[in-house]
């Protein structure tokens, strides 16, 4: 038997049926008539935000990326409550232009297209430059669109971010501009007419230390007060990225994001003087809607072979990658999994919990002990709102996508999304 990941606390204490948003979860697949599917609870992501900010200096911004879940109703549900969304592609922008018209926007990735910064500058959005040729074909862009291009630069810190899961600054890097090359950067933008922005310093994501964040976050404003002594010019705004944590796998523990946001304000009220009237925000994904996500998915057969139990499921790792151990882990570990109808019960048997694809790679519980289920029952599947759906490969032997339903947001009805 291999252990499972933590339930989040909103499901933890559940017994007998697992409820998601105040329904039972056959009531949610009733409404989209199918599984596999996701469940999404707003009222989750909207707690999570107002502990974010409890926590945090005052006055932080804060943004969510888009990429973590752009469910398109989640994105409507969460706009009203930050201050910012960012973006990595055109796809991205569209939907962030339909959802929440208005809503500041900023534009971070490598290997932007020139009609993807030509839609971007067009529409207001801050592009993050991610190296000097892409200044260069920004400036061409709105020089010919006639506008005035919103710039800020992408620092590849010269620190990283310690035990994150993904390293992202530190090193050599498709992300960002070597910090020692940035401050020329920046006096080049503004020498062209550039509104310049400011910095995005982003060292890693996926933290659970917090005092691997406090010390990340430390050095993040230090370098945007150097690099802003350096380069002549006090940056508008710096996002300090974010690499905030949730625990997915046995023996991980909640981030304590009160320790982070108390050392940041530290931080930012001893900051440099040239800092002054910098704004600060952090970006964060994962952290806000991870937790906030059910995968719910069918038993569709029971078999034994080799003395072990498969149940076979009529989902898979094409909706799930990351919780097949096949999206950034090197060794699978098994997220928080269970019989949706047996909440809380003893576990009766070791099993292993498989998809419908015709892949080895497809277990989506390897050796987990769970009460005993049959054909019918229902497994669910948690830490399913974040790099969920679209970061797995749907077209995958060409079955159907999942529907997505957003419960419980103040201002979105319950909401099913497909595609």
């Amino acid at each position: 038997m291999k252990p499972t990941g933590p339930l989040p606390r909103e499901f933890a204490a559940q017994q007998g049926v697992l409820m998601i948003a105040g329904e039972p979860f056959d009531h949610w697949i009733a409404l989209a008539g199918t599984t596999p599917l996701f469940v999404y609870d707003a009222g989750i992501v909207a707690a999570r935000i107002a502990a974010l900010r409890a926590a945090m200096p005052a006055g932080l911004g804060v943004h969510y990326a888009v990429k973590a879940n752009p469910c398109p109703p989640l994105v409507r549900a969460i706009a009203p409550l930050v201050d910012g969304l960012d973006i990595a592609s055109s796809g991205e922008l569209a939907l962030v232009r339909e959802q929440a018209p208005g809503q500041p926007v900023s534009f971070a990735g490598p290997g932007k297209r020139d009609a993807e910064l030509e839609a971007a500058i067009g529409a207001g959005v801050t592009v993050n430059l991610e190296s000097e040729g892409e200044a260069a074909r920004a400036l061409a862009i709105a020089e010919r669109l006639g506008v005035r291009p919103r710039l800020a630069v992408r620092v590849n810190p010269d620190f990283e971010l310690r035990g994150s899961g993904m390293k992202m600054g530190g090193r050599p890097s498709p992300f960002g501009i070597d910090a020692v090359r940035v401050p020329a950067l920046v006096r080049r933008l503004i020498a062209a007419g550039a509104e310049w922005r400011g910095f995005h310093i982003f060292g890693g994501s996926q933290a659970l230390d917090a005092r691997a964040i406090i010390e990340a976050q430390a050095q993040t404003v230090a370098l945007a007060a150097r690099l802003a002594r350096e380069s002549g010019a006090t940056p508008p705004l710096v996002n300090l990225g974010g690499g905030f944590g949730i625990p997915y796998f046995p023996g991980d523990a909640p981030l304590d994001v009160v320790a982070v946001g108390a050392a940041l304000g530290d931080a930012l009220d001893q900051r440099d003087a040239v800092l002054a009237d910098t704004r600060f925000a952090i970006e964060l994904g994962r952290w806000l809607v991870g937790e906030c996500g059910v995968y719910l998915t069918r038993i569709v057969d029971r078999k034994e072979s080799g003395g072990q139990v498969f149940l076979v499921t009529d989902g898979g790792l094409h909706h799930q990658l990351a919780a097949s151990g096949n999206f950034g882990t090197v060794v699978q570990r098994n997220y928080p999994i269970v019989v949706a109808n047996r909440m809380g019960a003893a576990a009766d048997e070791t099993v292993n919990v498989v998809g419908c694809l015709c892949t080895p790679l497809d277990r989506l519980g390897d050796q987990v002990a769970l009460p005993e289920a049959r054909i019918g029952d229902v497994i669910a599947l948690f830490l399913a709102g974040a790099y969920g759906r679209s970061a797995s490969p749907n077209a995958f032997l060409g079955h159907a996508n999942p529907p997505e339903i957003v419960a419980g947001a103040a201002n979105v009805p319950n909401a099913i999304f497909t595609s």
